[in-house]
């Protein structure tokens, strides 16, 4: 007589996911109806600098429009976090303690560093380079956001890791940084004029180090 043996199947839950997916879209849906025009052009920011020049007051900076997106932006990074964390056998994906975790930590560091750089910015007198700059940087970030979100429900949903999506993923958030200093340096070039051992500073103080101490903070704490 064959014995069978029934195993348990353990159903990670998932829902607050789903939840939190569904709210970055009515997120989106919100903004594309309040701002159909600036959301048009905010999509075409990689073939066209027009929503850069158009908005580049510092205003927009605290406009419904940011504010809106940003949330989306947090939730979506956040998301891709865990998920390149999970890959690497830190931490379940499944987990919303991690997740908030990471979400309240990624948070206030965008925020704080936001601050810092405007302080830093006024000891190196370089104010109206470094508004424009966040600013541009906010947009780019966030059009990084709205290009994650659909990954991050695939990587989320879909139980065998995908090696090569993952890591051209990476690769694409590296390029499209990298691609907005360029854009930046073309814009802002006679800001720059006299400035740019200051520029060079600012840079390698708070747009390289502290990612790399995000990095090393992330990986320390939850890996115990």
């Amino acid at each position: 007589m064959i014995e069978t043996v029934l195993q348990p199947r353990i159903l990670e839950p998932r829902d607050w996911a789903t939840y939190l997916f569904v709210f970055s879209f009515v997120l989106i849906a919100i903004t594309k109806t309040a701002f159909e025009t600036r959301f048009s052009e905010f999509l075409r920011i990689l073939v066209s600098d027009k929503y850069i020049k158009v908005y580049k007051d510092t205003s927009h900076l605290m406009s419904g429009f940011t504010i809106l997106l940003f949330v989306v932006q947090i939730i979506s990074f956040s998301f891709f976090i865990q998920l390149v964390l999970n890959y690497f056998g830190y931490v379940s994906k499944t987990d919303w303690v991690i997740f908030l975790r990471i979400f309240t930590f990624f948070g206030i560091f965008v925020l704080s560093k936001f601050l810092i750089e405007k302080i830093v910015a006024t000891i190196f007198n370089i104010e109206e380079f470094a508004e424009q700059f966040n600013l541009q940087k906010v947009s780019y970030r966030t059009f990084i956001g709205l290009i994650l979100l659909p990954i991050n429900i695939y990587l989320f949903y879909n139980n065998t890791p995908s090696n090569i999506l993952i890591y051209c993923t990476i690769v694409v958030i590296l390029i499209i940084n990298l691609f907005s200093y360029l854009v930046s340096l073309k814009i802002y070039q006679n800001l720059l004029i006299g400035k740019l051992f200051y520029f060079i500073l600012y840079l390698c103080a708070l747009e390289i180090a502290p990612y790399y101490f995000i990095y090393y903070l992330i990986t320390k704490n939850l890996a115990h």
